[in-house]
């Protein structure tokens, strides 16, 4: 489901020239970023692309900053599937980068004034082998200055342009594969998978002062966010030679971004009513593979708080009354369609067969 909305309108039109309602642009693009533009101008450029007449692209958004000096994968949500954008924002990332040892520079890439140098050592294989696996896992990153990241309402790169360094407190973050070739004796290739809020320019910083020198990005390119990959994704520029009805070819459906395997099917009334916020009870309705996935989440969802760990058995069957409630009135995120199969958006339902509606398109 993309393109195929039309706003509704709440007036009779009475003017015999007026024109039709336009067509509301709804899906996602994945576009490979060129360099030199900032995320929000790619955004800017990709509406004005599926803008027309009869087509309405205003409401628009990308799924995750890229630095002007990056290129690559940039998720663009358009219309309905905005309301969806976070399960990408939320998503783990690949990024392959080029470190330059010997120079560090104020931003950390290339885009920066060289602040300091250090003699680079001898490296091989081995030792950046070694390396690799000191920055595996979950660890803590300082955020850098020159970035979007805001303290009392003012944005860190604000900061950093007037000569002022602010305290960042470290935030947690897990790379789960890295891997680091040499180039040649100056440069280092990095490639990393990582989660939300990790910035591989202060991680190329970290490696380089590890190896024993310092060093700063030359290149970035995302290859990867959650299951979309970059060979999916198709160029500005060739975006922009197609006509509108070929661009239109490029987009997913509104649900692209949501990364629920579990859905729940509504009969047209429940539709109807869910579509006008109200509550329904769909205790019957809950399959044994549904109520599995409720109690995996549910599971997952109070060992990552910090609470008591919960096992299967008592995710479906508490001992104690009062966390027997508790458990099953806890609401998980589930995928709602209609009998034709539809997408329609995500509901939030218990064990207790509570559906409250959550996020609905609009089409």
């Amino acid at each position: 489901m993309s393109i195929v909305s039309r706003e509704a309108s709440t007036q009779t039109d009475k003017k015999p020239n007026h024109r039709p309602n336009k067509i509301k642009v709804s899906g996602v693009i994945l576009v490979d970023k060129p360099q030199g533009m900032t995320s929000q101008q790619v955004v800017s450029k990709v509406k004005y692309l599926f803008k027309s007449p009869n087509h309405d692209s205003k409401k628009a958004g990308h799924t995750g900053t890229l630095d002007p000096m990056a290129t690559g994968l940039l998720p663009i949500c358009l219309g309905e599937a905005t309301k969806f954008s976070h399960y990408q924002l939320d998503a783990d990332k690949s990024y392959q980068a080029t470190i330059l040892l010997g120079s560090q520079t104020d931003t950390g890439d290339a885009d920066g004034q060289v602040t300091a140098e250090a003699p680079i050592p001898l490296f091989d294989e081995v030792l950046l082998d070694k390396v690799a696996q000191q920055f595996l896992g979950a660890q803590q990153q300082i955020p850098p200055m020159y970035s979007a990241l805001k303290k009392d309402g003012k944005k860190l790169y604000e900061y950093a342009r007037a000569g002022i360094e602010v305290e960042r407190p470290p935030r947690d973050i897990v790379l789960k594969a890295i891997d680091l070739q040499a180039i040649d004796e100056q440069q280092i290739q990095l490639t990393v998978t990582c989660s939300k809020g990790t910035y591989v320019r202060v991680l190329a910083e970290d490696i380089a002062k590890t190896i024993g020198t310092l060093g700063h990005l030359t290149a970035l390119r995302r290859l990867q966010v959650g299951d979309f990959k970059i060979d999916e994704a198709i160029a500005l520029a060739d975006l922009e030679a197609l006509p509108l009805e070929q661009r239109q070819i490029y987009l997913l459906p509104v649900d692209a971004c949501v990364d629920i395997g579990i859905e729940l099917i509504l009969s047209s009334e429940q539709c109807e009513r869910v579509q006008m916020g109200q509550r329904l009870n769909v205790i019957e309705q809950l399959t044994d593979k549904i109520k599995s996935y409720i109690s995996a989440v549910i599971k997952q969802t109070l060992a990552t708080d910090g609470k008591n760990t919960v096992s299967d058995q008592e995710v479906e069957s508490a001992s104690d009354d009062t966390e027997q409630v508790l458990v099953h009135e806890i609401p998980v995120d589930i995928r709602l369609i209609d009998e034709q199969g539809t997408f329609i958006g995500l509901g939030s339902v218990s064990l207790n067969g509570r559906l409250q509606p959550k996020k609905l398109i609009q089409l």
